[in-house]
C-alpha cells in the first residue's frame, strides 16, 4: 500500500503489478504506507476475480484485505505444537493440508456445538509451519471458536479478529497472520485478509447469512473461498449441520462425525389440534408451562421481526398458498413472488382467512397473555422470544419452540424450505442433552421434506432432492441470478442497456418498490459475460448520481 500525489494530496492506492513501461501519465510514488504487503499474487488473483463476480471495482475489494490500522512490524511465529493424534473425518484432510497435497472441499456434517474437529486439523497443520483459518458468522461464536482452539494449541498461537474487537487488537491480529503457524479465527471479513502459509480455512455453518455481504460487493465466504483454494492453493472444510446446495453441486465430499447431525425433534402437527386463537398451540403450550414450572430455560423462536403472519383457511385450516408457483404469500390479493391472483382457498373453496404465523412481537404478546408478563426473559422469567439473530448466544436450553414452520417452508423465495431447514436445525441444535429436553416444531405440512429431515436429524435426502428439483426447474446452483436494484428515477435508457448486455439472458423486472427502488433480475446458466458488459453501465449510471446496488447469487428476491 502506498502513498500517490493527485490533485495537490495524497491518496492512497495499492501496487498491483512492477514492470517497466513509459513514464508518460503515471505519478511517482510519494511514500509506503506499509512495509508489509496487503496481498501476494494468488490473493490478488482471488480479489481481481471477485471484482469481476460482484460488478464492483477492484480497489473497493482489495480494501477488504486490510486491517484497521497501519501495520509496520511482523511478531515472531509462535513456537510449533505438538502433534496430537486424533481419529476424526478430518484427520486425513489436516495431514494432506499439513503436506501441501490439494484435496477438493470437505463438508463435514455435525452440530454445530461440538467442535471435536479443531483438535483434529490443527496440531498437524501448525507443526507443519503452515496456518489455519477459520470463518464464523457472529462475534461471540468467533469468541468460542477461539477458545476451542486456544484449549488444543495454546493461546500464543490463536488470533481473534472480529467487529467485538478493537482497530488495534484487530491489527495485531493481522500482523499475527503474516508470521504463519497459527490459528486464525473471525467473522467473514477475515475470509479476504493475507494468512501466511494458508494451509486449511474452515468455514462454519456456511450457508448463514452474515456470511454474504449485503452492500455492493455482495461477497460470499463460501465462493471466495473456494475461488482462492484454487488460485493458492490451499484446502476448504465447510462444517455445520446442514451444507447449502452449491457446496453439494461444487463437488464437495460429504463426511460424518456423528449419526445426528442436531438433537431430537418433536414435531406437533396443528391440524390434529383443537383450534386455538393464537399461534401457540395445545402442545406447545403446556410443554412451556411444564419446563417454566421446573424452572427450565425456554426459547420460542419466530422466524420473522413485528407481526407480519402467514395465512390459513378460516374452515379446513390449510397454509394459504400461491395456486401457480406455491409461494406463501402476504396477507394480499395477489402473489409477492409471480403476481397471481390469489382466489379462494384451494382446497375446500372458502374465500376467508386467518393469520397462523406470526413475528416476535406478536409471539411475545400471546406469552405474555397466556403465562403473564413475568415469564419473559427481560422480567427475570424463563422463557425468551426472538428471531435466528438471538439464537448465536443461546445453548443448553431445556425447550426451543418454533411456531411456524411453515412460514418459513413455503417463504417466497426459491430456497425457501433449504432456508428452513437450516434455521430449524440449527434452534434444535441449542437444546441441551438428557433430561427431556428437545426442540418442539409446529406445523401444518407434517409430511414436508424439512420436517422429515428434522425428525430424522440427517439434512442429506432432502437436500439431494432439493439440489434435483433446482437442476429441472433451472434454479441456482444450476443456473446464476443477479439482481440489479436502483434508487431513484431509473436513468434513461437504463432498460435498454441492460436488455442489451444481457443478450439471451433471461431479463425479469423492473419490479417498483414503495421506497422509490426499482429491481431487475437477470437469470442464466453462466452470467460470466452480462456481469462484465454490465461493469461500464453501473460506472456510467453511479456517475450520472444514481444509487446502484448489484447483488449476485442474491439471497432475497
Amino acid at each position: 500500500m502506498v502513498r500517490v500525489p493527485l490533485s495537490g494530496r495524497r491518496v492512497r492506492g495499492f501496487v498491483v503489478e512492477v514492470g517497466e513501461r513509459p513514464p508518460q501519465g503515471l505519478r511517482p510514488v510519494a511514500a509506503l504506507s506499509m512495509a508489509p504487503p496487503i496481498f501476494d499474487l494468488g490473493l490478488l488473483k482471488v480479489m481481481q476475480w471477485a471484482a469481476q463476480r460482484y460488478v464492483a471495482p477492484l480497489a473497493v475489494v482489495l480494501e477488504r484485505a486490510l486491517p484497521p490500522n497501519l501495520v509496520n512490524s511482523i511478531p515472531t511465529s509462535p513456537d510449533p505444537p505438538g502433534e496430537a493424534p486424533t481419529i476424526h473425518p478430518l484427520a486425513g484432510l489436516a495431514v494432506d493440508s499439513a503436506s501441501g497435497r490439494r484435496r477438493p472441499p470437505v463438508a463435514l456434517i455435525e452440530r454445530f456445538d461440538h467442535l471435536e474437529w479443531m483438535a483434529a486439523v490443527a496440531p498437524p497443520i501448525l507443526a507443519s509451519g503452515k496456518s489455519v483459518m477459520v470463518v464464523t458468522a457472529t462475534a461471540p461464536e468467533a469468541d468460542r471458536l477461539a477458545q476451542a482452539a486456544e484449549a488444543v494449541v495454546g493461546e500464543p498461537a490463536v488470533s481473534l479478529i472480529g467487529p467485538h474487537r478493537s482497530d488495534a487488537e484487530n491489527s495485531r491480529a493481522w500482523a499475527e497472520a503474516q508470521t504463519g503457524g497459527r490459528i486464525v479465527v473471525g467473522t467473514p471479513r477475515v475470509a479476504g485478509w493475507s494468512v501466511n502459509r494458508l494451509g486449511l480455512a474452515v468455514v462454519v455453518e456456511e450457508g448463514r447469512r452474515a456470511m454474504k455481504e449485503r452492500q455492493t460487493p455482495t461477497v460470499h465466504v463460501r465462493d471466495f473461498l473456494r475461488m482462492r483454494g484454487r488460485t493458492t492453493r490451499h484446502n476448504l472444510a465447510f462444517v455445520g449441520p446442514t451444507p447449502t446446495l452449491e457446496t453439494l453441486a461444487g463437488g464437495a465430499s460429504v463426511v460424518r462425525a456423528s449419526p445426528r447431525a442436531w438433537p431430537p425433534v418433536e414435531i406437533v402437527d396443528r391440524t390434529q389440534e383443537p383450534p386455538t386463537p393464537g399461534v401457540i398451540g395445545h402442545r406447545a403450550l403446556n410443554a412451556v408451562r411444564a419446563v417454566a414450572g421446573r424452572g427450565g430455560r425456554i426459547f420460542v423462536f419466530a422466524h420473522r421481526r413485528g407481526y407480519a403472519p402467514a395465512m390459513r383457511c378460516e374452515r379446513c385450516r390449510t397454509i394459504r398458498r400461491c395456486p401457480k408457483c406455491g409461494a406463501r404469500p402476504e396477507p394480499a390479493p395477489d402473489c409477492a413472488r409471480c403476481g397471481q391472483a390469489l382466489g379462494p382457498c384451494r382446497d375446500c373453496g372458502h374465500e376467508r382467512f386467518v393469520p397462523l404465523g406470526a413475528g416476535v412481537g406478536r409471539v411475545t404478546d400471546e406469552i405474555k397473555g397466556l403465562l403473564g408478563p413475568s415469564a419473559l426473559a427481560e422480567a427475570g422469567g424463563p422463557v425468551t422470544v426472538g428471531s435466528e439473530a438471538d439464537i448465536a448466544g443461546l445453548n443448553n436450553l431445556d425447550l426451543a419452540v418454533a411456531v411456524d414452520a411453515d412460514g418459513l417452508i413455503l417463504g417466497s423465495h426459491f430456497r425457501a424450505a433449504e432456508e428452513a431447514l437450516r434455521v430449524l436445525a440449527r434452534l434444535a441444535g441449542v437444546v441441551g442433552s438428557g433430561g427431556g429436553r428437545r426442540a418442539l416444531v409446529q406445523t401444518s405440512l407434517p409430511e414436508h421434506g424439512v420436517l422429515r429431515a428434522l425428525q430424522r436429524g440427517d439434512p442429506m435426502l432432502f437436500l439431494e432432492e432439493e439440489l434435483e428439483e433446482r437442476r429441472r426447474l433451472r434454479f441456482p446452483p444450476a443456473s446464476e441470478l443477479v439482481v440489479v436494484e436502483m434508487r431513484g428515477s431509473i436513468p434513461p435508457g437504463a432498460e435498454a442497456g441492460l436488455a442489451e448486455a444481457a443478450g439471451p439472458a433471461a431479463v425479469m423486472g423492473p419490479a417498483h418498490r414503495p421506497d422509490e427502488r426499482h429491481r431487475w433480475l437477470i437469470q442464466a446458466d453462466d452470467l460470466t459475460r452480462f456481469r462484465h458488459e454490465l461493469r461500464p453501465l453501473v460506472q456510467k449510471w453511479r456517475e450520472a448520481g444514481t444509487t446502484v446496488r448489484i447483488d449476485t447469487d442474491p439471497i432475497d428476491l
